[in-house]
C-alpha cells in the first residue's frame, strides 16, 4: 500500500493538527468523563476504557488538575453535562461508507448539525445499520520502520496476542482483537517501541480508492464532520493517493 493515504493515515496526521489548535483537549475531556461514568469506576486501575484515556490526555500535555475535575464530573462528585454516545452512519463521495461517533448533551442538535454536514459536502446520512457492516472493531498499533525489524516486531505482537501485523509504506500496522489491545501495547512499549499510534478502532474491511475531484470532496467533508464539537471520532473506507492529498 505504499504511497497511498488511508483513512487512518490522514486521521493521525489530522490529529496532531488539532493538538496544536487545542481542540484534541475538548475531545479527550469527554471521553475522560464519559469513561468515569460508563466503566462504573473513577479508578484507571480498575477501567481500562477511561486508563486509555488518561494515558491519551497525558501524552497530549493535559494538566491533571484538568483530568482529576473530568474524571470527578463523570463520577458525580462534581457537577458536570451528561453526554450521550451516538453513532451516526452515512456515504460519502463515491460510496465511501463513514461512521461518525459523538459525544452530546443535545441529541436533537447533534443529528441536525450531522445531517448538514453530509448533506452539504455531497454526502449523505443514513439509517442505523447502513453501513457499520463494513467495519470491523480492532486494537490498531502503528510502529515505524525504523523502530524494529519485521520478524522481531511481528514475534513481539504475535506472542502478546496480536492477530495480524501488515507492511503498510513507511510503518507497520498491528492488529488485535479489542480485548486483546493493551496487552499488545504494552508488550510493544516494553520493548523499547513508541506507537506512532494506538487505539481501539473501527477499521474498514476494504478500501474504496478515491481521486481529483472526489478525493479533495471526501476531505472537505472528513474534515466538517471531524472538526464538528460533538464529534469524537469519524471513520471511513476511502483510499487517496499521497500525491493528491499534497
Amino acid at each position: 500500500m505504499s504511497g497511498h493515504s488511508k483513512w487512518h493515515t490522514i486521521k493521525h496526521k489530522k490529529g496532531a493538527l488539532d493538538a496544536k489548535r487545542g481542540k484534541i483537549f475538548t475531545k479527550l475531556i469527554k471521553e475522560i468523563t464519559v469513561a468515569a461514568r460508563t466503566g462504573g469506576s473513577g479508578d484507571v486501575d480498575a477501567n481500562a476504557r477511561l486508563r486509555k484515556a488518561v494515558t491519551d490526555a497525558k501524552a497530549q500535555n493535559m494538566p491533571n488538575d484538568t483530568i482529576d475535575r473530568a474524571i470527578k464530573r463523570g463520577t458525580g462528585e462534581l457537577e458536570g453535562v451528561a453526554y450521550d454516545e451516538i453513532t451516526y452512519e452515512g456515504y460519502g463521495i463515491g460510496g465511501v461508507a463513514v461512521l461518525v461517533e459523538t459525544m452530546t448533551d443535545n441529541r436533537n442538535r447533534t443529528v441536525a448539525e450531522i445531517r448538514h454536514i453530509f448533506s452539504k459536502n455531497g454526502g449523505n446520512l443514513g439509517e442505523a445499520g447502513s453501513v457499520a457492516w463494513m467495519f470491523d472493531k480492532k486494537g490498531y498499533i502503528v510502529v515505524d520502520k525504523a523502530a524494529k525489524s519485521e520478524d522481531e516486531l511481528f514475534e513481539i505482537a504475535i506472542e502478546a496476542g496480536a492477530d495480524d501485523m501488515q507492511d503498510d509504506g513507511d510503518v507497520f500496522e498491528i492488529f488485535t482483537s479489542p480485548e486483546n489491545f493493551e496487552a499488545v501495547n504494552e508488550a510493544v512499549k516494553k520493548a523499547g517501541i513508541e506507537p506512532q499510534a494506538a487505539e481501539v478502532s473501527m477499521i474498514p474491511q476494504n478500501y474504496i480508492k478515491l481521486e481529483g475531484n472526489d478525493a479533495k470532496q471526501m476531505m472537505k467533508l472528513y474534515d466538517a464532520l471531524d472538526d464538528n464539537d460533538d464529534v469524537q471520532k469519524v471513520y471511513a473506507n476511502f483510499d487517496i493517493d499521497e500525491s493528491e492529498m499534497e
